[in-house]
């Protein structure tokens, strides 16, 4: 190690790719300096195109990435040219180092996209880390991750099943701003990969959805067959006027959850009927709340027998025949062949689409709903696998951001940071490196 060669600074703070030298240096207590100059050939004159005489030079400061716990300053001499026949005055362009007016250059700004997208830092974290203002920082990670990963011609490329949810990005004392978040839930499908956020629109309404289909190409359109969602009908009204051959799914998780619900306002409407007040600790009804939404072939002998003793009690008939059907749907969608899982759930809407008798309201609003979207519901079985579930994944996924960033109040930057984050362009992030 004695006859080691020293390494060159310009190489270890890879300064020589950004077309600068170091010529010195300054440690200070909470930063490190680095003086440098540009390596590359002077700008010709921008009004002759001849050569210019040195005038003088502009210092320019640039963040770039820290070392040693550091932020790192880089000081560049950038000198000032002079073009004597047509009196004109420029710089030496250093873009290779930074973008025109940036910060920071363009080591540091790929580093703090990648902290922000790989990482899932907050960009808070990431300007103190290089030592700028989180404007600055802000500025720079949503201008490169805007060019370099949202706005590319072939993100859209590929996508054939589209999932679409709403979200609250924002709560405020007047009520919740809402936005409609579409994702390609394609590689869940093909098993290519996890999903991935497409768009973040705002508002959470038929129209919100049906203006992002109609502004993207006719190819994109042509390619998209199937589209998730859940029970709102505003979104199903959106993509078959938007797009003439598409399927349109209700997903699995939502028509359980809207038969669930209907199943507690049944047991709900029943405990006051016979006691007289709300559910409490002790009452039958109250005490096999959570047993009554779990899976009949899941429950213990214990769970099976307080569950027995609740559905033998005569003033519970409603309950038992809603727990019934609750029970089918279940059946439905566990059924190992699909087809056979269609079979239960028509045989299900059927039943309850007309005729129900007296004293089961519940099961006669559902039969309505299901009627109405039986397709939808059906749909599922004739595409096995396409689940909203990814959806909700990544609905989570912004939540943990919303968290992260404490809120926003910007819908701009909150789109920005949610396809930065949720945007699936990991793998690309560390081929850009």
């Amino acid at each position: 190690m004695r006859n080691a060669t020293p390494p060159c600074l310009d190489t270890f703070c890879r300064l020589d790719r950004l077309g600068l030298s170091v010529t010195a240096q300054r440690v200070e207590p909470d930063h490190t300096v680095l003086r440098c100059r540009p390596t590359t050939p002077p700008s010709p004159c921008p009004g002759c195109a001849g050569p210019g005489v040195r005038h003088d030079a502009v210092l320019r400061r640039l963040a770039h990435v820290p070392f040693g716990w550091k932020p790192t300053i880089l000081e560049v001499v950038v000198p000032r040219y002079r073009c004597v026949p047509c009196r004109r005055i420029w710089r030496h362009s250093i873009t290779a180092a930074a973008p025109s007016k940036g910060k920071l250059s363009r080591d540091a700004i790929m580093l703090a996209v990648k902290q922000v997208v790989v990482d899932r830092m907050s960009i808070a974290r990431v300007a103190a880390n290089l030592g700028v203002a989180w404007n600055t920082a802000s500025d720079a990670i949503l201008a490169a991750g805007t060019e370099l990963l949202i706005d590319t011609p072939d993100r859209l490329d590929g996508v054939t099943i589209v999932g679409v949810d709403e979200h609250a990005w924002r709560h405020t004392r007047h009520g919740d701003k809402y936005v409609t978040v579409i994702i390609d839930l394609t590689p869940t499908r093909t098993r290519t990969g996890p999903s991935r956020l497409l768009a973040v629109v705002e508002g959470r309404s038929k129209q919100a959805f049906k203006t992002w289909l109609e502004a993207q190409t006719d190819s994109f359109r042509n390619r998209v067959e199937i589209v998730a969602m859940d029970g709102f009908t505003g979104y199903k009204s959106a993509a078959v006027e938007a797009i003439d051959t598409v399927t349109t799914v209700m997903d699995p998780y939502h028509v359980v959850a809207l038969v669930g619900d209907k199943l507690d306002r049944c047991r709900q409407r029943i405990q006051q009927e016979t006691l007289g007040h709300r559910g409490r600790s002790g009452d039958p009804l109250y005490g096999i709340r959570r047993v009554a939404r779990t899976r009949a072939s899941l429950l213990t002998e214990k769970q099976q027998h307080r569950l027995a003793k609740v559905l033998a009690d005569e003033r519970h008939v409603a309950f038992e025949v809603t727990w019934s059907i609750y029970q089918d749907v279940i059946d439905a969608y566990q059924a190992p062949d699909p087809a056979e899982g269609k079979k239960i759930m028509t045989r299900v809407i059927d039943a309850i689409k007309a005729g129900v008798p007296a004293g089961l309201d519940e099961l006669r609003s559902l039969g309505q709903t299901m009627k109405r979207r039986r397709d939808d519901i059906l749909a599922f079985f004739d595409h096995p696998g396409t689940s909203n579930g990814p959806t909700e994944a990544i609905n989570g996924l912004l939540e943990h951001l919303r968290g992260t960033a404490r809120g926003f109040r910007s819908i701009v930057n909150y789109v920005a940071r949610c396809l930065l984050d949720a945007g699936g362009f990991r793998p690309l992030i560390h081929s850009l490196l």
